[in-house]
C-alpha cells in the first residue's frame, strides 16, 4: 500500500510550498516599504555629500550641508504627496498606467523645476515674516532650518494618511511658527497670511466650480447629444485649444519671466494664439481619430485620452517650475544668509538646489507616490477621461484666474478641489434625474430611497479626512516648526 503514502507526503508537500509561498509574499509585501525607505534614505546621503562637496569649507558650511539634507527629505516629500494630483486623475481615468504616469511625472517635473524654477523666490515664502524683525543671521538659519524640517514631516505623516496636501501651504505654516518663537507675532505678515488662510476656501471651491461647468458643458454637447461623434468632431478640438491656450499662458506667466518681463495681457496673447492654432490642428486629427468609432460613450473616452495625458504632463511642468521653488525656498534663504551673513527679502535660488528639488521629487514619486495617485483618481469619486479632462483644465483655468485676481492659491487645493466638484455635480444631476424618473413611476418603495441616499458618489469618509488635514497643515507646521526651533536654541544656543 506505498502509493496512498505517496499521495500523503506530495499533498503535505504541495500544503508546504503553499505555505512558504504565503510566507513569502507577506515578507516581500512587508519589506517594500522599508525598500522606498532604504532608497530615500541613501538619496539623502548623496545630496548631503554633494552639498559637502560643493560648499566645501566655507564658513557655516556644516548648517548648510544639514539644511541641504532636510531640503532632499522635504523634496522626497513633494514627490510622494503633491505630484498625485496631476497624474491622479488621468491613472483613474485609466488613460495612463502607473508606470506611464510615474514616468512622464519624473519627467515633466524635473524637467519644469531645471527649466522653468524660480529662479528667484522670497527667502520667507512670499513674505511670510519680516527678516528685519530676526535678531542674528544665526537665529534666522535655526528659523529657516525649522521651517524646513516641520513642513516635510508634516506632508510626511500626510501622505502616510493617504490626505493630499499642500507643500506650499506646509512650509508657510513652518516659516510662521519658526518667526513667532524667533521674533514674536509682530514678526508675521498677518494681510499675507490671511490671503493664504482665503485660499484654504477660494482654491477648491474655484476648482470645483469650472470643473463642475465644464463636466455640465461636456454632457449637455457632446454625452447626451443624439450623434456623439459628430458633436465630438466639432466640440473636442475647441476643448483641446482651450486647453492648449489655458496651459501656455499659464507657462508664459511662469516659465518666460525668467527671460523677460510677461505681463498677464501679453500672457494671455500667447495663449490665445497658440490655443487657436491647436484648434486648428486638432480638427483634422479627431476627425480622423473618429473614424469607425460606434456612437456611443466609450469611442468618447478614446477621443479624450491623448488630450487628457498631455495636459497632465503640462500640470506637471508648471507644478515642477512653480511649487518646487516654494519647497527648497527656505534652503535657498539659509544658503544665502550663510554665504552673505544677512538675511535678505529675495534670494537667487542656486542650480544644485534646484537639482536636489528636481530629483528629489522623481524618487520620491516612484518610491511612494502610488498610494496617494491611487487616492485621487480611484477612490474619492470615479473618473473617467471626460471628468478627468475636466479637472485638468480647472486647474490651469483657476491658476490663470487666480493669478489674474492677485489671489495666493494651491494647485493641490485645485486639483483635489476639481475632483470634488466633478463627483458632486454627478451626485445632483444623478438625484435630479431619479426624481424626474420617480414623478414618472409609482412610488419608490423606504428602502430603495434610503439605498439611494446610501450610494453616494463621492466617498465622505475621503472628503472629510482631506478637509480636515487642509485645514489644520498650517497650525500643525507652524506648530511642529515652532517646537524645533526652541528646541535647536535649546542644544545650539
Amino acid at each position: 500500500m506505498p502509493e496512498p503514502t505517496n499521495n500523503y507526503q506530495w499533498q503535505t508537500l504541495d500544503r508546504d510550498l503553499n505555505r512558504f509561498s504565503r510566507v513569502e509574499y507577506a515578507t516581500n509585501y512587508v519589506s517594500r516599504p522599508l525598500v522606498g525607505v532604504g532608497v530615500s534614505l541613501v538619496f539623502i546621503v548623496l545630496a548631503t555629500l554633494a552639498a559637502a562637496l560643493i560648499i566645501g569649507r566655507e564658513p557655516g558650511s556644516l548648517i548648510v550641508i544639514a539644511a541641504a539634507a532636510f531640503g532632499a527629505y522635504m523634496a522626497l516629500n513633494i514627490g510622494a504627496n503633491d505630484v498625485a494630483n496631476n497624474m491622479g486623475p488621468a491613472v483613474g481615468a485609466n488613460a495612463l498606467s502607473m508606470f506611464g504616469a510615474i514616468a512622464i511625472a519624473a519627467i515633466f517635473e524635473s524637467a519644469g523645476a531645471l527649466l522653468a524654477g524660480g529662479d528667484v523666490v522670497s527667502t520667507i515664502s512670499k513674505g511670510i515674516i519680516d527678516p528685519s524683525s530676526v535678531a542674528t543671521t544665526r537665529v534666522f538659519v535655526w528659523a529657516m532650518m525649522s521651517a524646513l524640517l516641520s513642513a516635510a514631516i508634516w506632508v510626511n505623516l500626510a501622505t502616510w494618511i493617504g490626505a493630499p496636501v499642500s507643500t506650499t501651504h506646509s512650509v508657510v505654516g513652518g516659516v510662521m511658527g519658526a518667526g513667532v518663537a524667533a521674533a514674536g507675532f509682530g514678526a508675521v505678515q498677518w494681510g499675507t497670511m490671511g490671503a493664504i488662510a482665503a485660499s484654504w476656501v477660494i482654491s477648491p471651491l474655484l476648482g470645483g466650480i469650472i470643473a463642475a461647468a465644464m463636466l455640465a458643458f461636456i454632457k449637455s454637447r457632446i454625452i447626451y447629444a443624439e450623434d456623439k461623434i459628430a458633436a465630438a468632431r466639432k466640440w473636442v478640438p475647441v476643448l483641446i485649444g482651450l486647453m492648449t491656450a489655458a496651459f501656455a499662458t499659464y507657462l508664459a506667466l511662469k516659465g518666460l519671466k525668467h527671460l523677460f518681463e510677461v505681463t498677464m495681457g501679453q500672457a494671455l496673447l500667447i495663449g490665445a494664439g497658440l490655443g487657436l492654432g491647436s484648434w486648428l490642428v486638432a480638427i483634422p486629427l479627431i476627425r480622423r481619430q473618429s473614424r469607425g468609432l460606434e456612437n456611443r460613450n466609450r469611442s468618447l473616452k478614446v477621443l479624450f485620452a491623448f488630450p487628457l495625458v498631455a495636459s497632465a504632463a503640462l500640470l506637471s511642468f508648471a507644478h515642477g517650475a512653480n511649487d518646487v521653488a516654494n519647497a527648497v525656498g527656505p534652503l535657498a534663504a539659509i544658503v544665502h544668509a550663510q554665504h552673505f551673513g544677512a538675511a535678505a527679502g529675495e534670494v537667487v535660488i542656486p542650480m544644485w538646489v534646484m537639482v536636489i528639488g528636481a530629483f528629489g521629487i522623481s524618487f520620491g514619486l516612484i518610491l511612494f507616490g502610488p498610494k496617494l495617485i491611487r487616492m485621487v483618481g480611484n477612490q474619492i469619486t470615479k473618473l473617467n477621461p471626460m471628468r478627468a479632462y475636466c479637472v485638468s483644465l480647472s486647474a490651469a483655468l483657476t491658476v490663470i484666474l487666480a493669478s489674474w485676481l492677485g489671489l495666493p492659491v494651491s494647485s493641490t487645493h485645485i486639483a483635489v478641489g476639481g475632483v470634488f466638484g466633478v463627483g458632486f455635480y454627478r451626485e445632483w444631476y444623478m438625484e435630479k434625474r431619479a426624481r424626474s424618473s420617480a414623478q414618472a413611476r409609482p412610488t419608490v418603495p423606504g428602502h430603495a430611497a434610503e439605498e439611494r441616499r446610501r450610494r453616494k458618489l463621492v466617498r465622505r469618509s475621503h472628503f472629510m479626512t482631506i478637509i480636515a488635514a487642509w485645514v489644520i497643515t498650517v497650525p500643525a507646521a507652524a506648530l511642529m516648526s515652532a517646537l524645533m526651533f526652541l528646541l535647536l536654541g535649546g542644544l545650539l544656543g
